[in-house]
């Protein structure tokens, strides 16, 4: 009988603990657009199948994206064109895991070499996030002002829940190539990542944006890890700077590490956080990013590959 009670006891504990699942939209990335893009005869007139987390379709043509059906995912994928030639970059694309379709993001090198022309080794890592990027990328300057980053959202959820496997090179360097400089090889392991930031963001009359953070979740990867189903990540709320579990990489984005947003005014500009919010705060706007690297922008390892399905938020 006491083993029975324990049992009983075991078991309502772990039904407590289980978090009620809130789907983010097409985040079973099971649709997929696919567009078929023609680079430019004179570096080689390929076709390139690039594609976008959204309605299942299909688009042929040089053709600059904006999400489809209301999807609110971008990625690294990209329609360049730069210094009038055209090139696809394929970085994020469909693939088995689990026995369902999943998001494959991985770190490779993109080569876009035209005699006398353009002759650039970009350093490209996979990544998904909730936003979108503009559309033709016209050069690799400026990453983060040629996206938006976040999506309004004004709920507290207790965690990130996903499916997610990571394959880890051994190689303990990262490559450093931008297409405007000689490539840098940089000492130290590049490690997959997933965050879940909360704003709450404001403009002023000028039209700057400014934002404090209400809620954190942010993990690094550093070793490969098997497919895993439903991992937790937790979103703290408040000032978590005094935190065991604190790391600097957790901080506040400003400066050169500030994201992009549309102003009232439809310009794109920073967004500054310029602190930490009240632990009970109401946010405005959630940025979620999974990518198969946590450095600067044209920084990683070739062939750092991370999976992940299922993309939910858990309360």
């Amino acid at each position: 009988m006491k083993k029975l009670i324990l049992f009983i006891l075991s078991f309502i504990s772990l039904q407590a603990q289980t978090l009620r699942l809130e789907p983010i939209k097409y985040g079973d990335m099971e649709n997929w657009v696919t567009r078929n893009i023609t680079e430019s005869a004179i570096i080689g007139g390929q076709h390139k199948t690039i594609y976008e987390v959204a309605p299942k379709t299909t688009i042929d043509g040089n053709k600059a994206y904006k999400n489809l059906g209301g999807s609110p995912w971008a990625n690294s994928n990209a329609y360049a064109k730069v210094c009038g030639v055209v090139k696809g970059s394929t970085t994020v694309s469909p693939a088995q895991r689990g026995g369902s379709t999943v998001a494959k993001c991985e770190a490779k090198m993109e080569n876009v070499k035209a005699l006398g022309i353009v002759n650039m080794d970009v350093m490209v890592a996979g990544s998904i996030f909730l936003g979108q990027l503009f559309e033709p990328v016209t050069s690799t300057k400026g990453a983060f002002g040629k996206m938006e980053m976040g999506i309004p959202y004004t709920k507290r959820p207790k965690a990130l829940v996903y499916d997610y496997e990571i394959v880890m090179p051994k190689d303990n360097t990262r490559t450093k190539s931008t297409g405007f400089s000689k490539q840098k090889t940089l000492q130290g392991r590049d490690n997959a990542e997933v965050y879940v930031l909360l704003q709450r963001r404001w403009e002023d009359e000028k039209g700057n944006l400014y934002a404090k953070r209400v809620g954190t979740g942010r993990e690094r990867y550093n070793k490969s890890i098997p497919w895993t189903r439903q991992h937790e990540l937790p979103i703290h709320y408040g000032d978590i700077t005094k935190e065991s579990f604190y790391k600097p990489w957790m901080g506040l984005l400003d400066g050169d590490k500030a994201y992009y947003a549309r102003n009232s005014k439809g310009k794109l500009v920073p967004v500054h956080e310029v602190g930490w919010d009240d632990a009970n705060a109401t946010p405005t706007h959630v940025l979620m990013m999974a990518s198969a690297s946590c450095g600067e922008p044209f920084i990683g390892t070739e062939g750092l590959t991370l999976y992940i399905d299922n993309i939910n938020f858990g309360f």
